[in-house]
């Protein structure tokens, strides 16, 4: 049972339960803030360095790539490993491509192959994060905290690309895109400090009673199975699999298009990533109140409708900043309750100890497109 303090050995106290895990959401939040600037001044960057769509979608590319690819090893190993530490080493390894990327820039050499590079190392630690911290709040919190949870961190996703975008493109032009890195840089160290007094408490293990280890191929692949043998779930994550598939074809183009319609001005750009934000705020906070509907998969099946109907196809069809900016509004106001609507059925239905495993696939299954 979640309490909120834990006596450790040597007398050491230890946050934990609900004050614990708000203390890990907002060193996060911070976090990605810092994220959120970065990636803002880099794809001006890119842009105005190749003038081309294709480079901005490799960006994403190569650091996303890993992070899918990665994900049913990473999933093994969280649920091998402690999951504070796992998600310690993934905030300081991010932070030190940052640094990489920084010193590349401020001595002159930095072109866009390093983005690559930089992108696919960060990527594949970032495997190890949504696994490790989706199994950490079930083992922090009670099952009915798991929807506020959950909204909270679709909020704090959303609130940085409220804040991100805007702050980015003000202070390009005072410090400057190696300036934006190193508040970045600032901003992972404050992610590890949040986890330092927390107790993240592991599941117990899974390890056959003869003392043997299981193979790691075999823990790799053993989400696939889980998911496969119980048709209600696979079923589910097809739908997000479908989804994805159709929606993710727009993602890459939006910064671009919005340049090259408006004479690159960033301050547009700024604004219409704003709105996402704006949208995804106010879906986290209701989320984050209201809980959802009783049937979970209502929240999810809806949210996806609405989203894809007034968020995308709106976006495709405008012209003007307004109706770009009143689709990403839309398009991000029913994410956090078609997320948390999801994620709670899976942290429900899924023993903590193989969390790690299944929704690293999870994660595969749904993003690889």
């Amino acid at each position: 049972m979640p309490i909120e303090l834990v006596t450790v050995t040597k007398g050491r106290r230890f946050l934990s339960g609900m004050r614990g895990f708000t203390v890990v959401w907002a060193g996060q939040f911070v976090s990605l803030l810092g994220t959120g600037m970065t990636g803002f001044a880099l794809t001006i960057w890119a842009w105005q360095l190749t003038g081309k769509a294709t480079a901005l979608a490799l960006v994403g590319l190569f650091n996303f790539a890993p992070t899918v690819l990665m994900s049913p090893i990473a999933g093994a190993l969280v649920d091998r490993w402690n999951r504070k530490l796992v998600m310690m080493l993934s905030d300081l390894v991010a932070g030190l491509t940052t640094v990489a990327v920084l010193a590349l820039m401020a001595a002159g050499r930095l072109e866009i192959w390093h983005l690559y590079a930089t992108g696919a190392v960060s990527g594949a630690f970032q495997a190890f994060q949504f696994p490790a911290y989706s199994a950490a709040v079930s083992m922090m919190l009670h099952k009915e905290q798991y929807a506020r949870a959950n909204g909270m961190i679709g909020l704090a996703g959303s609130a940085s690309n409220i804040i991100a975008p805007v702050a980015a493109s003000i202070l390009l032009g005072v410090i400057g895109t190696t300036g934006i890195m190193a508040f970045d840089v600032l901003t992972f160290i404050v992610a590890i400090g949040a986890l330092l007094p927390v107790h993240i408490p592991n599941p117990p293990s899974t390890q056959p009673s003869d003392g043997t280890k299981p193979s790691l191929l075999r823990d790799s692949v053993y989400g696939f199975h889980y998911i496969y043998e119980r048709p209600s779930l696979l079923g589910l994550q097809l739908v997000f699999f479908s989804i994805n598939l159709v929606m993710s074809l727009s993602l890459p183009l939006r910064p671009p298009m919005i340049l090259a319609r408006t004479n690159d001005d960033t301050i547009v750009l700024g604004s219409v990533q704003s709105a996402l934000g704006v949208g995804g705020v106010l879906g986290g906070v209701l989320m984050s109140v209201w809980g959802g509907p009783r049937r979970r998969v209502h929240g999810v099946l809806m949210g996806m409708a609405l989203s894809s109907l007034l968020g995308t196809m709106a976006t495709g069809l405008g012209r003007e900043p307004l109706t770009w900016a009143f689709a990403a509004f839309s398009t991000m106001l029913f994410l956090p309750i078609i997320n948390g609507c999801n994620q709670a059925i899976w942290q429900a239905k899924v023993p903590p100890e193989v969390q790690g495993r299944v929704f690293a696939t999870r994660r595969l299954i749904a993003q690889i497109t």
